[in-house]
């Protein structure tokens, strides 16, 4: 079965333009990978964000001087489409030589392009190198599990089998993993990612949820795609009265991509972290 991704610029030698052109985004429908999972629109068992973070954003003042600076932006997790990695980073270089009056006209019209993709409001933040610099580096919340003595050799597929919980305790956690990784469907280039559980429900066994976070390491599947999984298999055993899962993906051509989640209306973080 080929993967939706396969039309898209992903994996082909591509001409890089410095002339604005939005047709550059290729969006992915979201539909086919929740129907693997049981899901429709109407159903959706979280709500969420996918954020992205661009370090390689530039354009030109009125003057010709040209700008850098990092752009986020938030994409509704129950928009229809996905925006495809590569086509992105297309589309802002596409930026390079376009000039924008101001940075108020630059969040306008990345704003209105990207969520006529993706089908909903997407959110857009620039912010000069200062401020990021200013913002730092911050730590994953929770017990860290990496340094568990587990033995593991299942990598092939995400095996939920592997997670243990005990149903008879219920408890407030959260735990984080710097050791999710997964690959791209369409090139099998590596997505190191580091994952953050927070949820009060049934007591999740460490050991278990270290060794079905290393399950998904020749897994082949977007950044987004993997947290929703991890968010149903987890709720489906944690019967849980709040879950919250998300990971934050170590960038690749200048974008990092942080899917959020959770059964809860919550302020999504974006807060660095060192691998980032």
């Amino acid at each position: 079965m080929h993967h939706p991704a396969e039309q898209s610029p992903l994996g082909k030698s591509t001409a890089y333009t410095a002339s604005y052109d939005p047709s550059l985004l290729f969006p992915i429908a979201r539909t086919t990978k929740w129907a693997e999972l049981g899901l429709t629109a109407e159903t959706l068992p979280y709500r969420g964000v996918d954020v992205w973070n661009s370090y390689e954003l530039s354009w030109l003042l009125p003057s010709g001087k040209p700008v850098v600076a990092v752009g986020s932006f938030s994409i509704p997790a129950d928009s229809p489409n996905i925006i495809e990695s590569k086509s992105f980073k297309l589309y802002l270089n596409s930026l390079n030589q376009s000039v924008f009056a101001d940075v108020q006209a630059l969040q306008l019209r990345l704003a209105e392009d990207l969520s006529q993709v993706a089908g909903k409001p997407v959110s857009v933040s620039v912010r000069s190198l200062a401020e990021v610099e200013r913002e730092g580096i911050a730590p994953l919340p929770g017990r860290c599990i990496d340094e568990l003595d587990v033995r593991i050799n299942a990598y092939d597929q995400p095996d939920a089998g592997l997670l243990r919980c005990r149903q008879e305790s219920r408890i407030e956690a959260s735990l984080h993993s710097h050791l999710l990784r997964s690959n791209c469907p369409v090139t099998g280039q590596p997505d190191w990612g580091s994952l953050v559980v927070e949820y009060v429900g049934a007591e999740l066994i460490p050991e278990s949820l270290l060794a079905y976070i290393v399950s998904y390491r020749q897994h082949a599947d977007f950044h987004e795609q993997c947290v929703e999984r991890i968010f149903m298999d987890l709720q489906r055993l944690l019967e849980p009265e709040r879950l919250t899962v998300y990971a934050r993906y170590v960038r690749r051509g200048g974008l990092d991509i942080n899917p959020y989640r959770s059964t809860e209306a919550l302020a999504w973080p974006n807060a660095r972290i060192a691998r980032q």
